[in-house]
């Protein structure tokens, strides 16, 4: 099946030979949506490594591994009799289009700001509309995965509660609040020790109130953490490489000395980023 250009409908039919019970690929087959699923998850974390390297030709690689998981979960739904790559297609463009009124329909949305409003308050007609699981009543925080990256969902939660005006009036109570939450974290660890149940409470309230401030200074507390961590990456990497140039193994070093190492890599990139 060797071509020059492939379309979409190239795609489904490889998935589908891929899947065929008589000549198909053993792994895949024996694939569900369980064992996908984590696939799935990591081929989006890779579009977004793409994106942060700024690299063009590994983003269209990553997405094309990120369509392909669709392609696998819509087959194994219809192999199931769910439902087929068309009705997830349906589905997604009457979604936007539902979503969109002041694109395909009639309705005034200035900037992006007020779309942003009324995206939500749509999705939260959506969820109301949506049939109740006996007598429990319907939550802004519904539909809020629980397997998305837990910063991430706390913001999600935060956004969810701030629309009825459970939150803070300004990053001053933010800031004070996250700095009582070093107290605790403080206090627990005195009281419990490490490892205790009480400090991980603690902590984890910590970090909620860390996505708090992230979300009242308009970041995205996991962009902020994925940059902390390529740059602590790139600085310990620097000061393994001064270390061998010196022909030492950073297990020869003491902390003073690797810290020292820390600081002049810190000051060089310092000083890189102040030229004209």
């Amino acid at each position: 099946m060797d071509k020059d250009r492939y379309s979409i409908d190239d795609l489904l039919q490889i998935m589908r030979r891929l899947r065929a019970p008589e000549g198909g690929c053993p792994w895949d087959i024996e694939q569900d949506f369980n064992s996908i699923a984590p696939y799935t998850i990591e081929e989006a974390y890779e579009v977004a490594e793409a994106i942060d390297h700024g690299d063009m030709g590994q983003l269209r690689d990553e997405l094309g591994d990120l369509l392909f998981q669709v392609v696998f979960h819509a087959q194994m739904a219809t192999e199931n009799g769910d439902f087929s790559f068309d009705d997830v297609v349906q589905a997604v463009c009457k979604k936007m289009v539902r979503r969109h009124p002041h694109v395909f329909a009639d309705a005034d949305i200035k900037d992006a700001a007020a779309q942003t409003k009324a995206w939500e308050a749509q999705k939260a007609n959506e969820r109301r509309s949506k049939p109740t699981k006996g007598d429990i009543p319907v939550s802004v925080l519904d539909d809020v995965p629980l397997a998305l990256p837990a910063l991430l969902r706390a913001l999600k939660l935060q956004k969810r509660a701030a629309r009825v005006g459970f939150d803070w009036d300004n990053i001053d109570d933010v800031m004070a609040k996250m700095r009582e939450e070093v107290i605790e974290v403080g206090d627990a660890l005195a009281a419990k020790g490490p490892n205790s149940p009480e400090v991980l409470e603690e902590f984890g309230d910590l970090m909620f109130v860390c996505a708090n401030l992230a979300r009242h200074l308009q970041l995205d507390p996991e962009n902020a953490l994925r940059l902390a961590n390529l740059k602590f990456e790139r600085r310990f990497k620097g000061i393994e490489n001064l270390s061998q140039r010196e022909g030492k193994e950073l297990s020869d070093l003491n902390l003073d000395e690797m810290e020292a190492l820390w600081n002049a890599i810190k000051a060089n990139e310092l000083k890189i980023s102040e030229k004209p």
